[in-house]
């Protein structure tokens, strides 16, 4: 499946919409001023970046994991306000039921524990594969495939290619031939990412999950294999870590997508 149609260009950047204004003669310096100080929201036991969509291109995300239900809907809350949506990763089952009673819009990953509150932005630019070896690395690819609409990134979703059965992956290869960077997700030994790395010329940002049997130690097998790959374009993120993966995907398809559009 494809994540969403194009729809534009490259995501807005608001610092230089304000100088824009500015060099126009539209806001004052001190207006000017006021948007660039530092802005920060201090709630009891937590310290909310609202700047962050500025300096980095997307808001801040909530890691659920050690919150209470309470703590991360008052974080979802003030981002929500500010920035109309908010991707919470690692979900527990009370933040997710507190997230449909206190939000009208909540998308809740059917395999993943991540969480969609509010309205993201349209999600444009260049596909990113998401490629998973197996079926049951999917979880995983759902939070990548989340963070990527999250950040309003095109993405397309390739499962159950892998290395036990080469010729299913083969007949997906134009696809992956044409991507300037993929997102590969496997369990097991690993293998998978060596293999795509040795047949595209497009960074690979390999994913170890925690699938497999007693020998594969909790993703800690796959994890050594993808950082030891003899395919040189091969870079490897923590085990399960999803969100990482497709962050750091984004942010390289995004710089890509520039490039081609000035």
């Amino acid at each position: 499946m494809i994540c969403g149609e194009p729809m534009g260009d490259t995501p807005h950047n608001p610092q230089r919409a304000l100088l824009e204004s500015l060099a126009a003669g539209e806001i004052s310096v001190e207006q000017a001023m006021a948007q660039l100080s530092p802005q920060v929201e201090s709630l009891d036991f937590a310290t909310i970046d609202h700047q962050r969509a500025e300096r980095c291109g997307v808001p801040e995300v909530i890691f659920g994991q050690g919150k209470s239900a309470d703590q991360a809907m008052a974080i979802a809350r003030t981002l929500t306000e500010r920035n109309g949506y908010v991707l919470l990763t690692r979900a527990t089952d009370e933040q997710v039921a507190a997230a449909q009673t206190a939000f009208d819009t909540v998308e809740v990953g059917s395999r993943c524990s991540s969480l969609l509150i509010g309205t993201p932005p349209q999600p444009t630019g260049t596909v990113i594969p998401i490629v998973t070896a197996g079926n049951s690395d999917l979880p995983i690819a759902e939070e990548a495939e989340m963070t990527c609409r999250a950040m309003g990134q095109r993405c397309k979703m390739i499962s159950d290619v892998g290395v036990a059965g080469l010729n299913r992956l083969i007949a997906r290869l134009p696809e992956l031939t044409e991507a300037d960077v993929l997102i590969c997700i496997a369990g097991m030994e690993g293998a998978l990412p060596s293999v795509i790395g040795g047949l595209v010329a497009a960074p690979v940002i390999a994913v170890p999950t925690s699938v497999g049997y007693g020998a594969a130690f909790d993703g800690i097998a796959a994890l050594l294999g993808m950082m030891t790959s003899c395919a040189s374009g091969v870079t490897v993120v923590n085990i399960n870590n999803g969100f990482g993966a497709a962050y750091s995907a984004v942010l390289i398809q995004r710089a890509i997508d520039k490039g081609r559009n000035t």
